[in-house]
């Protein structure tokens, strides 16, 4: 426990001097700046190398800082209290007194924001006065860090400080829903969408005239672990890595499996981190088996396809 308040006290002082650090997240670490700030936002996305039209998620510790910056509304409130804190993501529309900079939503009178459940984050969030743009601590395309580990892999000594929180819980980013218009959802994530959909009674179906916004994750190429990415394999090539969804009876040295049982959670919270150990260990390719399309599922089968389209001929 000392430990960890120590650790919060620094993480504090870089964060009060405009710098950025990586914080723990249940989703995935965060690349984590003062979102006030222009020059903290501006290291952000000079150390992701990241577009400057593409917006940062912005992280707060209750609802009544966010009220300082957004406009909300009945279902916002709604989805809050079943969710909140935890891997849900809102667009909201920004309030014209906001300090949020400009820079991270690139002049748009719109946000991301979230109320991440991580102990460790929630405590640092309580503890400054001021909210937290956080995108994946990782360089923009490749994949999530969900350990320190990975992070000090994607930039070594570039960054000053990493809130160590351990493994991530979920291991996938989080669900984004556009609040401003009709509801609908933008990222699959964390959250099963159904589940959202059934506590604002609206249709799936419903969902096919969308607002077209930018959010994190949503380019036709990310995740990626830099490699070429082969969908639904049943069987993989030779000296080609094969990502298992359930473990064999009889494994070979090229198998993965990312759930002993086919169990998608773990799966879920296995697959980034089996990806960058694929690539540790000199793969050239990888091959995935199909992966059931439902609950977390879904949003394991839109990482991994995002992940492939570089490499599609």
């Amino acid at each position: 426990m000392k430990k960890n308040d120590s650790n919060i006290k620094k993480a504090i002082k870089y964060l009060n001097n405009n710098e950025c650090i990586a914080i723990p997240t249940e989703t995935v670490y965060g690349l984590a700046g003062n979102a006030y700030s222009d020059r903290a936002v501006s290291k952000v996305y000079k150390l992701k190398k990241r577009p400057s039209n593409n917006p940062l998620i912005v992280h707060y510790y209750s609802i009544n800082d966010l009220k300082k910056d957004c406009e909300i509304d009945n279902t916002f409130i709604k989805l809050y209290k079943k969710f909140c804190p935890g891997p849900i993501s809102f667009v909201l529309k920004l309030k014209k007194k906001s300090r949020i900079s400009k820079i991270i939503t690139n002049n748009s009178n719109s946000i991301a924001v979230r109320f991440p459940s991580h102990p460790l984050s929630r405590k640092l969030l309580k503890k400054i006065n001021y909210p937290l743009a956080a995108p994946s601590a990782n360089i923009s395309t490749s994949i999530s860090p969900v350990s320190k580990q990975d992070v000090i892999d994607e930039f070594g000594s570039k960054l000053k400080f990493i809130l160590d929180g351990g493994s991530s819980k979920i291991g996938l980013e989080s669900t984004i829903i556009n609040l401003i218009g009709k509801p609908h959802i933008l990222r699959l994530g964390g959250i099963n969408s159904k589940l959202i959909y059934k506590l604002i009674n609206r249709s799936e179906n419903n969902n096919k005239k969308k607002i077209r916004i930018k959010v994190p994750g949503t380019s036709k190429l990310h995740y990626s672990p830099g490699i070429p990415v082969r969908l639904n394999a049943k069987k993989n090539y030779q000296k080609e890595a094969y990502i298992l969804i359930k473990k064999r009876k009889k494994l070979d040295k090229n198998y993965f499996y990312i759930s002993k049982t086919g169990n998608l959670k773990e799966a879920a919270k296995n697959l980034y981190k089996t990806l960058r150990s694929i690539k540790k260990n000199g793969y050239k390719k990888i091959a995935i088996e199909k992966i059931p399309n439902i609950n977390i599922g879904e949003a394991i089968n839109d990482r991994i396809l995002r992940a492939s389209k570089k490499w599609k001929i």
